[in-house]
């Protein structure tokens, strides 16, 4: 098993837009990544940004927050002078979505799965609401990438989609799948680890060896990258449930280390956002819920 050792502390990752508000963005540079043709990956602060440039205009993949928008603009602009036309976000939490606003006002048209609109709408968040919504796929045909955004559901959230170029044969996954530490299973958002199976499945299945993955979080990652991360997710569910049968509690699950130490110890994982215990009882309290 490949080990994605955690490059920075998730903890900042993951949380809605609102607890940034004190925070100071100003030292924050945004890293362009080419990955293929003319799609790139840019990487700053929150979820990493997918772009396809060309000459049916910009379309972007999350924005991370509102105020890096400014500088988000700045580096897709040393790529294109198209506009961007459209702007898909892979789920509503805040990290991927923050900068909604400021880009639907400068013009981009904002889709997502129907449960985005829907989560940030309950959240007060008028601005930058998807315009133009979908329940299961949607196609969009431009930069010559018949571009698929494909729902898989109940995984880090009830809203993911998986978002793919088939021509350039590349994938933006979202946070269903990561490369620098154990998943965020937002259960209170819809999520399960059985989804989160799930949908890493779909992307394999949409996928093939060859296609390069950017991760909702950490570097690029190939297919191998990604068929080890869902093997973790299996392991990781089958040792909780394993020890559910076995008649441990909750608060027993979660001091259990040898449940998820193949992957990261505890003491790896302790300055991670979702460390060792907390993966050990989400996936416990997912597992439990499916069961009553």
């Amino acid at each position: 098993m490949i080990k994605y050792l955690p490059i920075f502390v998730t903890a900042l990752l993951f949380i809605s837009t609102s607890v940034f508000a004190q925070r100071d963005f100003s030292e924050v540079e945004i890293k362009i990544v080419p990955v293929k043709d003319s799609i790139y990956m840019l990487q700053g602060s929150g979820g990493n940004i997918g772009l396809s440039v060309g000459n049916d205009g910009v379309f972007m993949i999350d924005d991370e927050f509102a105020e890096l928008s400014e500088k988000i603009t700045a580096a897709i602009r040393t790529l294109s002078n198209k506009p961007i036309k459209f702007l898909a976000n892979t789920h509503f939490h805040g990290d991927h979505t923050g900068g909604n606003g400021k880009f639907e006002d400068a013009g981009a048209v904002v889709l997502a799965q129907e449960n985005v609109r829907k989560r940030l709408k309950n959240d007060d968040k008028s601005a930058g609401l998807p315009v133009i919504t979908f329940k299961n796929d949607l196609t969009l045909h431009l930069n010559g990438n018949d571009i698929m955004a494909v729902h898989v559901d109940s995984a880090h959230t009830d809203s993911d989609a998986l978002i793919y170029f088939p021509q350039s044969n590349v994938m933006h996954t979202g946070d269903t799948f990561i490369t620098n530490g154990f998943p965020f299973i937002d259960l209170k958002s819809g999520g399960s680890i059985d989804g989160d199976i799930e949908a890493g499945k779909a992307g394999l299945m949409l996928a093939n060896s060859e296609t390069i993955i950017i991760p909702g979080h950490g570097e690029l990652a190939t297919y191998s990258d990604y068929e080890t991360y869902v093997d973790m997710l299996k392991t990781l569910r089958e040792n909780v449930q394993n020890a559910i049968n076995n008649g441990k509690k909750r608060s027993e699950i979660s001091t259990m280390e040898n449940l998820t130490s193949t992957f990261y110890t505890d003491a790896e994982a302790d300055k991670s956002f979702i460390n060792g215990p907390k993966i050990r009882e989400t996936i416990y309290d997912s597992l439990k819920a499916k069961m009553e």
